[in-house]
Parts: C-alpha cells; structure tokens; sequence
C-alpha cells in the first residue's frame, strides 16, 4: 500500500465518524423538536381557556368596580344631604336651645341663692401657699373641718 492509498482510508474513516456523529446529533435534535412540538401544543391548548376565564374575571371585576363607584356617589350624596340637614337643625334650633338653657341656669342660681342660710358676703380673696382662693372656697373647707 502507498501513501495516497493509506491517506484515502485515513480520509474515508474520518468522514464515516464525522457522519455517524452528525446522524446521532440529528437524531437527538429531531426528538428535541418533537418534544417542544407536543409540550408548545399543550401550553397552548391550557392557556385559551386561562385566558377566557381571566377575561371573565376581568369582566366581572369591572361590573363590581362600576357598582363600587356607584355606592361611592350614593354616600358622597347622603354625606352632603345629612351635612345640609345638620347646619340646617343647628341654625334652626341651635340659638332658641342656648337661650332655654342659659335662661334655666339663670333660674336655678337665682333659686339657689335664695335657699342659702348665710347672706352671701362681699367676695374676699385669701393668699394660701402662693395661690388665690376665692372666699367661698375658704368657706367650704371651714365647714368641712366642723
């Protein structure tokens, strides 16, 4: 055998390995194919329906976002009808009910002082530890002490 002959085979060995990897390789990518084939086939076959019930979901939503914003104008309405109605009861009823309950005080300090046994005396004033005490106080701890 020459040179030329024993290169040949050499050459020829070469390129039966080369192919034999090249046929393995492309076997194993046509299986990997085929697997994202069936798994891309699946995905889409659970996600429409995912996707009809989210849209269903998002439909609903915005029918209780709509009632939600409706509830809200009710009660922003019945707040400024219930502020009206109350200015409208304080101005009304307000002056005449502080006028009743500053004439029945009047009424019961008058009757008050008219039950009282002592004559009420001019108001004297007793310094006591830095403070001013008003002389009715001063009267009050005296009888306390008897």
């Amino acid at each position: 055998m020459s040179g030329g002959e024993v290169a040949g085979i050499l050459v020829a060995v070469f390129w039966a390995i080369l192919v034999s990897f090249l046929a393995v390789a492309l076997v194993r990518l046509a299986q990997t194919l085929k697997a994202t084939t069936k798994l891309v086939a699946d995905v889409t076959d659970q996600a429409v329906p995912l996707l009809a019930d989210a849209s269903s979901a998002v439909r609903s939503a915005q029918t209780q976002i709509d009632r939600v914003d409706a509830i809200a104008t009710d009660v922003q309405e019945v707040t400024s009808n219930a502020s009206a109605l109350s200015t409208t009861v304080a101005s009304t009823f307000g002056g005449p009910l502080v006028k009743v309950a500053a004439f029945g005080y009047g009424v019961r300090r008058a009757l008050g002082g008219r039950r009282e046994e002592a004559p009420a005396k001019a108001s004297r004033r007793t310094v006591i530890v830095g403070r001013t005490v008003p002389a009715a106080r001063r009267v009050k701890r005296t009888r306390k002490k008897d």
